[in-house]
């Protein structure tokens, strides 16, 4: 399809765009339960679609990600085997005596650690981890978990574009575009780290009232980890399953093997070594999370498979076409990347404009600044919103699981405190693409 094809919305267009903007008002306005608006978003879309001609059941059912959603099942029956053995209780009380005096210090301790993880592991897992270990620590020391979920999760799509492996579209974009590891490192590394450094600032200046310590606060914790773990047999095996996963994620992409199957043969590994009960495993994975991302993927797809994304990521790419104003293209990749990314899946997106991007590099154009544009906004697009980001409804529902009432992180909050930090990164990514647009060629 050429870049220069014009916008053009067709009624079936409208009717999907019309479908997933009434999704994310009963999401937003919370009047229903998130997975509840999902849920029923999708069984229209599907319907409206099939009627209308523009979706299919077999569409509907090939859009959901299995890739993610094994994934995040796999991984919280690894965490939920762990948090059993005493080992988070062991890491929290670690962390909280040498950190819990400031806490500005201990998120910044918290946010860096889970955006260099992220690195390595992709965002999501990284959080499904990280989110219960934090409430356990803000419960120790009797701070709100709400800015330390909030960070996380934040950093933690900011860190998980530096890598190759760090995000999905990361790996799609260097598969379509033929990137390597080290130059995805070469070349978002940097940004990341400037991004990393205004997104942590501004963070603790929108929080400044949460981190402020109450009156009596010390920060000291007076409890041994050694006596924390209480299943020593149980935690390493478990322990000894993650490390198999960790080391598959590394090498998948080199094996051809998905993540969600890397996690698995993890797991099975762990369930051979740990047999636990089957029914009790079940309980610790969050099935609401994962009956609303699967929803929202149908939703999505409904939305893609209407042409409207393909139109988008045209108009998007159709400023340019010259060789001249592929600085203005990049830019508007970004930001159409990152606007988009904040209320739409960002996988969806980023499979539309893979193709569209290709197509201007067929014409002679140097397409590089473009892929690391698209990279950098599916990402930073992600912290404006709770629903921008898996990693974000993790956090979401960690905090709903609190006793406290204000850790709660509605969707409101995070859109007050998210999107400024999105729009910052996205203003910070552009300077930086002004300034030295010559090494991103």
């Amino acid at each position: 399809m050429p870049v220069t094809e014009s916008f053009i919305l067709t009624d079936s267009m409208l009717i999907a765009a019309a479908i997933l903007v009434a999704v994310y008002a009963l999401v937003f306005s919370e009047i229903i339960h998130r997975m509840h608006g999902a849920l029923i978003g999708a069984v229209v879309m599907v319907a409206v679609g099939m009627y209308f001609d523009f979706y299919t059941q077999e569409e509907a059912i090939e859009s959901i990600d299995a890739n993610t959603i094994f994934l995040l099942g796999g991984m919280m029956m690894m965490v939920g085997m762990l948090k059993e053995t005493g080992g988070f209780d062991y890491l929290a009380i670690y962390i909280a005596k040498r950190a819990a005096k400031t806490p500005i210090r201990l998120l910044v301790l918290l946010t860096l650690t889970v955006s260099l993880v992220s690195m390595i592991l992709d965002n999501v897992t990284t959080v499904i981890i990280f989110a219960p270990l934090t409430v356990l620590i803000c419960e120790i020391i009797d701070l709100s978990p709400m800015p330390y979920l909030v960070a996380e999760a934040m950093l933690s799509n900011v860190g998980g574009i530096a890598t190759l492996v760090g995000d999905p579209p990361n790996i799609m974009i260097a598969s379509a575009a033929h990137i390597d590891f080290n130059t995805f490192l070469l070349h978002m590394g940097p940004v990341v780290a400037v991004v990393w450094v205004v997104t942590v600032t501004m963070i603790t200046v929108m929080f400044r009232h949460e981190l402020t310590p109450p009156p009596g606060y010390t920060g000291i914790v007076n409890l041994d980890e050694s006596k924390a773990i209480h299943d020593v047999r149980t935690l390493k095996r478990v322990l000894a399953g993650l490390f198999i996963i960790v080391v598959l994620f590394f090498i998948h992409h080199h094996m051809h093997l998905y993540p969600s199957y890397v996690t698995f043969i993890g797991l099975s590994l762990t369930l051979v070594m740990v047999r636990p009960d089957p029914e009790a495993l079940l309980d610790k994975v969050e099935w609401p999370v994962l009956v609303f991302f699967s929803s929202l993927f149908v939703v999505v797809g409904g939305v893609e498979s209407s042409g409207f994304l393909q139109q988008i990521g045209n108009a998007i790419a159709s400023v340019s076409g010259e060789p001249d104003r592929l600085l203005l293209t990049t830019l508007f990749v970004l930001w159409g990347a990152g606007l988009l990314s904040a209320f739409l899946d960002n996988i969806p997106f980023t499979v539309a404009m893979i193709p569209i991007i290709l197509s201007l590099e067929s014409t002679g154009i140097n397409a590089a600044p473009l892929w690391w544009a698209l990279a950098l906004g599916a990402g930073l697009g992600g912290n404006g919103t709770h629903i921008g980001a898996t990693a974000n409804i993790i956090c979401v529902a960690e905090s709903e699981r609190c006793d406290i009432p204000e850790a709660r992180i509605t969707p409101g909050m995070w859109l007050r405190r998210g999107f400024p930090v999105m729009i910052a990164s996205l203003l910070v990514t552009s300077l930086i693409f002004v300034l030295f647009f010559d090494f991103f060629l």
